[in-house]
């Protein structure tokens, strides 16, 4: 079994937990922007939570915790996978609610940071809990151990720190913080939830301040603020140089620090310098902006901030750091980023990187400073506060959303190499590498990443995985590999089932993908006779950007008509192999999963989505429809949905406008799903397809729903010839909604006829309705009217648009 339902929530099971533990309501205490949000995640994974805070001296006494809850209801990005679930959410106040805490199974504190109100919370609110309930801080840097000192022993064995990240929706990582009395068993259950039920990647880390996460990252940060005031840098080439090229989000290191707080990495600095003497304060301008509040995003401006010009155009101002003042940001251009952009994998652009000539490029001089500071901090830190260099690594991925972690980053630059050179240029190097290489080793890693050199006992330790994570890339490294292209790859992932994987640009659809996927999927291949099932996922960032618009586009100025409607056909073929393969076809959807990657979705024979999924038909925005056969699939769920409610008290043929005019509006404005719950309202996800919470496990959940299918006798459907079209009627009823959108000016005249050409195809045409038509014959109006719109001037300027500047436009 793979999910089980909570209410309304699909969720993994935590069969990992201890059977004197089951979580099923959760306490928060803080309700302010990390509390709050705390709470809205237990809610995303099926639970009920109360959240307390402070009572307000005037006016509702629990107006805090209020006020958080209307909060986020207007987050963003969103803190809930379905919005509606925010009724799951109990507020209260600490003086006269504590007693909503005694059914909670896990209470979590997460008020300010401030030893003294921490510990007094604590024996406020212990007498309230039951003797069972775990009890755990969000601290994100004061001693774990130190806030529970006044507590009881037994409650003390049940007290350790669980460290979320901002927003907990969307980072990660969880920090566990065991104490030295903290009950190993709790602890492993805990572990077990926060992995299953909250999608989290946890590592265990030690009661040192800072912890893991945040005592390397905000290092780094400090460290690009000495070098950007050492090479005389801006805060906007800054930017540029700590992003995407090394491997880190694109917010650089000053943009998060809006988004994070620079009052919150100020505390995190001070903790440093107040624990452990380390030299990481805050430069006298950064003092400055601290005591004009100018907190970034909390308060409207920090390294950036927003205005409307004279013309009422809202412009982005960067801030000049010797000044004080607020510029237009300027795009920063350095040849030696326009020179790795060819580089698609990251350890090819940081060699590029590190080989540039310091003495004639500062941006060069700033790379080799700020990677060598960042590997030697590391280094010298891994013993004190984590168990291996994998759990540093794992924190800095999950955490702070890196591509690599420090050690990673290092084995990937060539560890032996660089210390060369930094001994060359007498710079310090730390004598944990050094350790490192005195015993024979030349890399962190070996093995494939299998195992990690342990400093303790100087050699390779073997790393293993939680039971139930997988990736694609561990079978690949098993040689596991059946056959590949450019595009994609047929990986054998165990117990009969392989899984196609899609690994080209972007993960976009062009003739290697399509061809990969058709030739495996066909009922004659060999592959089919070998295997009892498929899987169709992967390991990147997204399941797939769509089809490969620059190819269409080429042949769409070229007015290669002809060869479009090859591409087309092909494309359907795909799709009709996924479904009528002999074998059941399981696609597990992640991150964007847009156009022909939600039509490859839609062909399954079951999705195992992932819970972050941003799955949508988006071809109209580019002037187009879905002719994959996702207008198609769109129509037949609206019947299937129809022929539910069949006997039953609503009519069948007002289930069927509302269900096909939902899956209309979801085509026709290109509507693309915030979660896969949202997917399941759009239509895009059935009731019976499953959600996975954590990443890492959606691989082997999706192999053992496909081994499932298989085990009960799978008979693949046969293509249909039957099918009642919703016919001329509601097409009438779907034309008049767009002429009255176009009356009211909310859409362009392009829109309104590619708003028709959806709503014409999805009706099954011009024809009476409930008469017989074929998925066949569906395909053929989708491909008609794909081509006939590939003809249109707007729809090529969309494409071409979009192409440069990956934003819609409306023409």
């Amino acid at each position: 079994m793979i999910a089980e339902r909570i209410g309304e929530t699909v969720v993994a099971p935590a069969a990992v937990q201890s059977s004197s533990i089951l979580i099923r309501k959760v306490g928060v205490l803080g309700a302010g922007t990390m509390g709050s949000r705390i709470a809205a995640h237990f809610v995303n994974a099926g639970l009920p939570v109360v959240l307390l805070d402070i009572a307000s001296p005037k006016g509702p006494r629990s107006a805090v915790a209020l006020a958080a809850l209307d909060g986020l209801k207007k987050s963003k990005p969103a803190a809930f996978y379905d919005p509606a679930k925010i009724s799951q959410i109990t507020t209260g106040n600490f003086e006269d609610d504590a007693g909503l805490l005694a059914d909670c199974d896990w209470v979590i504190e997460a008020v300010t940071e401030n030893l003294a109100i921490k510990q007094a919370l604590l024996e406020k609110i212990n007498p309230h809990l039951k003797p069972e309930a775990v009890l755990t801080t969000n601290t994100s840097g004061l001693p774990v151990a130190s806030i529970a000192l006044n507590l009881p022993e037994e409650r003390r064995r049940r007290w350790f720190g669980t460290h979320f990240f901002n927003p907990p929706r969307y980072m990660r990582l969880v920090e566990l913080i065991p104490t030295p009395e903290a009950d190993p068993g709790v602890i492993a259950a805990i572990r077990g939830f926060a992995d299953l039920r909250l999608g989290k990647e946890v590592v265990t880390g030690r009661d040192t301040p800072n912890f893991i996460a945040n005592r390397i990252g905000v290092f780094i940060m400090l460290e690009a603020v000495k070098l950007m005031r050492e090479e005389d840098l801006t805060v906007e080439e800054v930017d540029a140089l700590t992003g995407t090229a090394i491997g880190w989000p694109r917010t650089g290191t000053f943009r998060l620090a809006d988004l994070v707080g620079i009052d919150v990495l100020a505390h995190v600095a001070e903790n440093f310098a107040r624990s452990q003497g380390e030299s990481l304060s805050m430069p006298a301008f950064v003092r400055t902006m601290l005591e004009r509040r100018w907190l970034g995003d909390k308060t409207k401006q920090g390294f950036y901030k927003r205005e409307r010009d004279s013309e009422g155009q809202e412009v982005r101002l960067a801030l000049d750091w010797k000044t004080l003042e607020y510029r237009p940001a300027a795009r920063p251009k350095f040849p030696i980023l326009e020179m790795t952009k060819n580089a698609e994998r990251l350890p090819d652009r940081l060699k590029q990187l590190l080989a540039a000539d310091g003495a004639k490029d500062k941006a060069a001089r700033f790379y080799w400073k700020l990677l060598t500071a960042l590997w030697n901090y590391a280094a010298d830190c891994l013993p004190e506060i984590a168990d291996s260099a994998l759990s540093v690594d794992r924190a800095m991925r999950a955490g702070f959303n890196w591509e690599m972690g420090p050690f990673q980053l290092w084995d990937a630059a060539g560890v032996r190499s660089t210390v060369e050179r930094m001994k060359a240029s007498k710079q310090p190097v730390s004598r944990n590498v050094e350790r490192l290489l005195a015993a024979g080793a030349g890399t962190w890693y070996r093995n494939h990443g299998r195992e990690c050199f342990d400093l303790e006992t100087g050699t390779y330790q073997t790393q293993t995985e939680a039971e139930g994570v997988a990736h694609v890339s561990d079978f690949r490294a098993s040689h596991r590999v059946i056959k590949q292209n450019a595009g994609a790859s047929l990986v054998d992932v165990g117990d009969g089932v392989a899984c196609l994987e899609l690994h080209s640009l972007k993960n976009a659809i062009g003739e290697d993908v399509v061809r990969m996927l058709s030739d495996t999927l066909r009922p004659d291949s060999e592959v089919v006779r070998n295997f009892s099932a498929f899987v169709i996922t992967g390991d990147a960032e997204n399941f797939s950007v769509g089809a490969n618009l620059m190819q269409l586009l080429l042949a769409a100025q070229e007015e290669e008509w002809d060869e479009l409607d090859l591409m087309v056909r092909a494309f359907q073929q795909m799709t009709a192999a996924i479904k009528f393969c002999p074998r059941p076809v399981v696609v597990a959807p992640f991150g964007m999963c847009l156009g022909g990657g939600a039509e490859i979705a839609l062909h399954g024979a079951r999705r195992q989505a992932h819970a972050e999924l941003y799955l949508g038909l988006v071809e109209s925005g580019v002037g187009l429809l879905p002719a994959g056969g996702g207008c198609k699939e769109m129509t037949l769920q609206a019947l299937n949905a129809a022929a539910e409610v069949r006997g039953g008290g609503r009519s069948e043929s007002v289930e069927l406008f509302e269900a096909l005019r939902r899956n209309f509006e979801s085509v026709a404005m290109a509507k693309v799903s915030t979660s896969a719950w949202e997917a399941r309202r759009l239509g895009y996800l059935a009731e019976a397809d499953g959600i996975t919470m954590n990443r890492g496990r959606l691989l082997l959940d999706a192999k053992q729903a496909a081994r499932e299918l298989a085990s009960a006798g799978y008979a693949a459907p046969l293509p249909r010839t039957d099918i009642p079209a919703p016919g001329q009627n509601i097409l009438a009823t779907f034309k008049l909604a767009v002429h009255t959108m176009r009356e009211a000016e909310f859409i362009s005249d392009h829109d309104v006829k590619v708003a028709n050409r959806v709503a014409y195809v999805l009706c099954g045409g011009n024809v009476t309705p409930g008469a017989p038509v074929s998925e066949q014959y569906l395909l053929d109006l989708e491909r008609e009217a794909f081509l006939s719109l590939c003809g249109e001037k707007k729809t090529v300027e969309r494409i071409a648009f979009t192409l440069k500047t990956g934003k819609p436009l409306r023409n």
